[in-house]
């Protein structure tokens, strides 16, 4: 790793680390609406009608996991960070102005407060896959989650008329993030993965990644300066939100192009033992 890339994985970890400080006395409720078994599986990624950074269109095989029925939502959150970010209020609109590293730590916290393995290491922001805790889905966890067997633009085909019954977006959100689970879900029950705010993924950005991407539980570049956003959000347009589109922000909002108030984050974890195979 060269020099840049050492201060940017220093500068993520720090980001993480400052996050992480005085968690020991904090305790979260549970979240509400449960987790989705999503199965092993294998699916094309990437798409040959949106942009560059989609290409190529390649098979990926994933492990099973569990994933978050909704985006984590202020009522859930604040009570695990003690704070409220949120620009839009609302205990169930999806948390927002969150960055990489406190959508990190939430994860290690709840995490803790399930008894589970937290998944993030403090001191280099470095995932370990192999805990049973909660982390930030990798980005072919989440575009597989999301397709949910589609192989279409969208979840629900390739008509971009029909965002409007699965997303809050530009055109109908009214400027404004609305409360989880009010649009239709997706083939595997999953709600929200299109719009209403786009969603953290584990990986760093990188633009070329699918040509050198492995086949098996792929896991993001090793370095970079931004990490990836998926799904769309309320202010973005339809074309956003299909399955294949990609976004990026820096992990702290440093420059930030995308609207803090439109980023926010769901969780996934490994799935038990013998599920899903």
């Amino acid at each position: 790793m060269g020099a840049g890339g050492e201060g940017r994985a220093m500068r993520r970890a720090a980001l993480l680390a400052a996050c992480l400080v005085a968690t020991s006395c904090e305790r979260g409720a549970d979240p509400k609406g449960g987790m989705v078994l999503v199965p092993a599986g294998t699916f094309r990624m990437g798409s040959t009608s949106g942009a560059k950074d989609e290409l190529p269109v390649h098979e990926v095989a994933l492990d099973a996991f569990l994933i978050d029925r909704y985006e984590v939502v202020q009522e859930d959150y604040e009570p695990v960070m003690l704070a409220r970010p949120s620009h839009f209020k609302g205990p169930r609109r999806p948390i927002e102005q969150v960055s990489w590293a406190e959508a990190a730590r939430y994860c290690n916290l709840r995490s803790r407060a399930e008894g589970l393995t937290p998944c993030y290491d403090e001191a280099t922001a470095a995932c370990n896959f192999d805990a049973d805790g909660y982390r930030l889905p990798t980005e072919a966890e989440w575009e597989y989650a999301c397709r949910a067997g589609s192989e279409a633009e969208y979840p629900f085909g390739s008509d971009p008329r029909r965002v409007t019954e699965y997303a809050w977006f530009v055109e109908n959100a009214g400027k404004t993030t609305h409360p989880a689970g009010e649009k239709k879900p997706n083939a595997w029950g999953i709600f929200d993965m299109l719009g209403n705010v786009a969603e953290w993924c584990n990986d760093i950005y990188g633009e070329a990644y699918y040509a050198e991407s492995p086949r098996q539980n792929p896991g993001g570049p090793a370095e970079g300066e931004r990490n990836v956003l998926r799904g769309g959000a309320w202010n973005t347009s339809a074309g956003t939100c299909r399955a294949a589109a990609r976004g990026a922000e820096d992990p702290g909002f440093q420059d930030a192009c995308f609207s803090r108030d439109a980023i926010g984050f769901r969780c996934v974890r490994k799935a038990p033992q013998g599920s899903g195979s």
